[in-house]
């Protein structure tokens, strides 16, 4: 009807002036380049046709591998999160087990125990050699028993790690899903892409393990979700894809998915923002975003590199970093000082935030910090390590 009704269109609640959805003059000048159904008008459920396009055309650029595979045409979310609690709802039932590397993002156990009541295990992230834990995750499937259905949350660049795999982990991984999927399990692999392509280092898989999964296997669904959060700098816009790939037999599969897709959508956001969605569109029609981003990219890059030298410099203590190689952060693991402690006080003495993991754990986003400040958010944090380390009781050392 949206359509065809070009006489009278009586559908939606939406109120018009002229045929155009009614705008305000003083928020149509803050945004004067764009319609007024550009910014106010309801967007259709799986979001704005053309921004679909567009996406689907960068992941191919990205990743052309991609490239003349069969997979499902992005659905536009509100932003990743969401795209996580939908695939959950869809593809992950009550008391499925879901195989996640730790230390993860605290989203994934809030869906999938919380809202899902799935069964969520956790295997390290890293091996004994500080490389991705392929074993650990095989012996984390063979732990699961004979159950048919398996779900499993890959997330490289890994948050909090900011850990991506090397390609000859990627190969490793693959092979290890395959060998799975052909053992006749059916896997529902999560794909976490928010920090692609933020790699740093020449080894790195420079694509989403979504372009070997895509047909891999029959018994394998890939469920891709990345956005223009990280990708893009646009945070708070809250537009994220969901992209889906299996060795399906034709489209009508990919149609059928997408229904039930569309479904999960109208029943929790209706729609994700018609501005930001317009605005994004702009954005990747402009020609000279590309070299924007890369701009971006490679300072991000630069501060990856400050970052290796200033640790590489580092006094001994307590504070070890586990690998890191991509994306927005490192985690440092805090040995006998309470990371808690530690972030407590370098928020208190110097106005210094970080996040405390774990007991353990503490994850720096030191793509939050100018180059120039970054020895001494550095020096600051490895100087109160050892203040605190220095003062702990003996019983809790």
């Amino acid at each position: 009807a949206g359509e065809k009704a070009v006489r009278f269109n009586a559908t939606a609640g939406v109120a018009r002036q002229g045929g155009r959805p009614f705008i305000a003059k003083s928020l149509a000048e803050l945004t004067p380049s764009l319609a007024a159904a550009q910014i106010v008008d309801y967007a259709p459920t799986g979001g704005d046709p053309a921004l679909r396009k567009l996406w689907k055309q960068a992941l191919e650029e990205k990743n052309p591998t991609l490239r003349g595979k069969l997979y499902s045409l992005p659905l536009v979310t509100a932003g990743i999160t969401h795209g996580f609690s939908m695939s959950a709802d869809l593809f992950i039932d009550e008391h499925d087990s879901v195989l996640i590397p730790a230390p993860a993002w605290e989203n994934y156990d809030l869906i999938l125990s919380g809202r899902r009541t799935a069964r969520v295990a956790y295997y390290p992230v890293f091996n004994e050699k500080n490389g991705f834990n392929c074993e650990g995750l095989r012996d984390a499937i063979g732990r699961t028993g004979t159950e048919e259905k398996l779900g499993l949350v890959l997330n490289f660049p890994h948050n909090p790690t900011g850990y991506s795999l090397a390609e000859t982990e990627a190969n490793e991984l693959v092979k290890l899903l395959a060998e799975t999927a052909g053992s006749g399990r059916r896997l529902v692999v999560i794909l976490d892409d928010a920090y692609f392509p933020l790699f740093y280092e020449d080894t790195l898989l420079k694509e989403s393990l979504f372009a070997r999964l895509v047909d891999l296997h029959e018994n394998l669904l890939a469920v891709k979700l990345d956005g223009a959060t990280k990708e893009y700098c646009a945070w708070g816009l809250r537009i994220g894809f969901l992209t889906l790939g299996g060795k399906m037999p034709a489209a009508p599969e990919y149609d059928a998915l997408e229904e039930k897709l569309l479904a999960a959508v109208r029943t929790s956001v209706s729609s994700a923002c018609r501005l930001s969605m317009s605005l994004l569109v702009r954005l990747l029609q402009n020609p000279e975003h590309k070299s924007e981003f890369a701009a971006f990219h490679a300072m991000l890059a630069a501060r990856y590199r400050k970052v290796k030298a200033i640790l590489a410099e580092a006094p001994p203590g307590e504070l070890n970093f586990l690998s890191f190689n991509s994306g927005y952060f490192l985690t440092f693991h805090t040995g006998k000082v309470d990371a808690e402690t530690l972030r407590r006080t370098l928020l208190d003495r110097h106005d210094i935030g970080t996040v405390a993991l774990s007991p353990s754990l503490l994850r720096v986003t030191y793509a939050s910090v100018d180059d120039h400040e970054l020895p001494e958010l550095f020096q600051t944090l490895f100087a109160e390590a050892a203040r605190i380390s220095a003062h702990t009781p003996c019983s809790r050392r």
